[in-house]
């Protein structure tokens, strides 16, 4: 028989209250409830020892928790953690533990698998399979915020939506992940603590901005002109440069945030000077700053990571016209978990999804 019950964490909040209220409980028995399921991370009604044994056995027959749970994790020498969790039988996304001296950073996933298919990107080789909901996005912070307490006795300082799938092609529930991960009744994170990456929907660039969202909003580029930005990003071929520069410019007018640009940097393909003009020439139309980020390479081969004296020079003119540039080193790469490379090597993740998806391009 087919289970009938809903699941509470996607449950609307007007939802809840209509059940409440038919059940003749009071207002502050769905805040108890809601304290147990996003501040106190419970994975099952009968934790909820200050709910009546009733009520509890009303939520079991008519909901239930979608609790993701770890199946493996690994350690890098760089004292990286890379977490695999498991949401369905046989389905698996990762996130990771980025721990250094100034912050302690969280890199979650919005989707299982991705369906943009960069061919720069491992996740990329999956065929998308689903969307997360708002609380296995959740519990993946939480999980992660336990081991860097646990590993490191460091306090959780930035999350970033940079794993697998496109946060953008997850609106309502990334954004409903952000509200219980920065409510006061939930893990009480800062906004400007989290960075939402996207590989560029305009339209839905534009939506943030309607949205006037708190968070950061981070756009990964690689390339500033449409040529090579659409041999290594189909999405470029519907969202072109000047599409997503009026999104960009839309964006910041409604929330007066800067923008992160994010540019992985390959050999011999976009790490020359006259890239890094077209860089520069692009992203003077927000406020910004550009990240500047060391290939990690996957298993075809296919780019190579740029020379260092290559990557200096092109930050280096960057920074000689005023531009913010940070270059991120990689961290994690020892275990599969830099920029990239998550679900490259994951044993849960069968041979034959890779397989369907290449079919599929």
């Amino acid at each position: 028989m087919t289970d009938q019950r809903k699941n509470i964490r996607n449950c609307s909040e007007e939802d809840l209250k209509e059940q409440f209220e038919a059940w003749g409980e009071k207002k502050f028995r769905l805040q108890q409830v809601n304290d147990w399921l996003w501040k106190k991370a419970a994975s099952s009604f009968d934790e909820m020892t200050n709910l009546s044994a009733e009520l509890r056995q009303k939520l079991e027959t008519h909901f239930y928790i979608d609790k993701i749970r770890l199946s493996d994790q690994q350690v890098s020498k760089d004292r990286t953690v890379k977490c695999a969790f498991e949401v369905d039988e046989g389905q698996v996304v990762e996130g990771v533990l980025i721990p250094t001296s100034s912050r302690t950073t969280a890199c979650i996933s919005s989707q299982v698998g991705c369906s943009l298919s960069c061919k720069f990107c491992a996740t990329g080789r999956l065929k998308l399979m689903r969307n997360l909901g708002p609380g296995e996005i959740v519990d993946q912070v939480v999980h992660l915020r336990n081991e860097a307490q646990r590993l490191y006795d460091q306090s959780l300082t930035n999350i970033v939506y940079m794993g697998m799938g496109e946060p953008l092609l997850n609106y309502k529930n990334v954004l409903r992940s952000v509200d219980h991960i920065c409510s006061p009744e939930g893990l009480g994170i800062s906004p400007k603590r989290i960075t939402v990456s996207t590989a560029g929907i305009a339209k839905m660039i534009r939506k943030l901005g309607d949205d006037q969202v708190r968070f950061n909003l981070a756009l990964s580029l690689h390339a500033a002109n449409d040529q090579k930005r659409n041999e290594i990003m189909e999405i470029n071929e519907t969202n072109d440069l000047e599409s997503l520069k009026e999104a960009l410019i839309y964006f910041h007018e409604k929330t007066g945030s800067r923008v992160t640009f994010e540019y992985i940097i390959f050999k011999d393909f976009n790490d020359g000077i006259e890239d890094a003009r077209e860089l520069a020439a692009f992203a003077r139309c927000v406020p910004c700053k550009v990240n500047i980020i060391e290939y990690n390479p996957i298993d075809d081969g296919f780019f190579q990571q740029a020379d260092t004296d290559k990557v200096n020079a092109f930050a280096a003119f960057l920074e000689e016209r005023n531009m913010i540039v940070n270059v991120r080193r990689s961290r994690g790469k020892d275990i599969d978990a830099a920029c990239g490379q998550l679900a490259n090597k994951n044993a849960s993740i069968s041979k034959e999804d890779r397989v369907l998806k290449n079919d599929n391009n």
